[in-house]
């Protein structure tokens, strides 16, 4: 097979998610019920983007096709766990994930976080569980101990705008509100909510 061959399957694989993100392990690699650590991200897409779960469905096949020749002895194997799936049915107790579909991708390598000018994002608290992202996602097929399917392969992550907190810390601007001075450094907003020791 030619490297182009191989590049045009590649890119069969690969899309580029518009989602919501949850459980965004994203900044530190975690450990999952005692496995190894990785950094991961379940990427929330609503059931009316329709396009974007085809764009995920046919990668999803693309992997397939893949496993049958390279992973699985040329045969599709009954039962293989798909990545793509139903939020209304897995986690219906969670209203982020009510009416969507979502996909979990995970990696042991960091994704490259930037904003809408791909410019990098540093501060941890810029981006996290909530926001609205773009996520680089790669789908392969994998066949270890036993378990055989299409598992999910996290690349780069995009932010595109604020969205409401989902888990973890909140940020600086939720929590306090701006003490203003005057000209003579004396308190002028938020000063009522000063202990004395405090006051200037």
């Amino acid at each position: 097979m030619t490297n182009i061959q191989n590049r045009n399957k590649n890119q069969a694989t690969k899309v580029i998610i518009p989602c919501r993100i949850s459980f965004a392990n994203i900044w530190e690699p975690r450990s999952i019920n005692g496995s190894e650590e990785k950094y991961s991200v379940s990427c929330i897409i609503p059931k009316d983007d329709k396009k974007t779960i085809a764009r995920i469905q046919s990668a999803v096949e693309a992997a397939k096709e893949l496993g049958r020749s390279k992973k699985w002895g040329g045969k599709l194997p009954p039962n293989l766990k798909l990545p793509l799936r139903d939020g209304d049915i897995d986690r219906p107790d969670d209203e982020a994930y009510a009416d969507a579909m979502f996909v979990n991708a995970n990696s042991k390598d960091a994704p490259q976080i930037v904003d809408r000018k791909v410019q990098p994002i540093i501060d941890p608290m810029e981006c996290g569980s909530g926001d609205y992202c773009n996520v680089s996602v790669n789908f392969y097929a994998y066949n270890a101990n036993g378990n055989r399917g299409v598992a999910a392969g996290l690349g780069n992550i995009q932010k595109i705008k604020d969205g409401e907190r989902l888990a973890g810390r909140a940020s600086a601007a939720s929590d306090f509100t701006e003490i203003e001075s005057d000209d003579d450094g004396e308190s002028i907003f938020g000063e009522d909510d000063l202990p004395d020791y405090l006051k200037s």
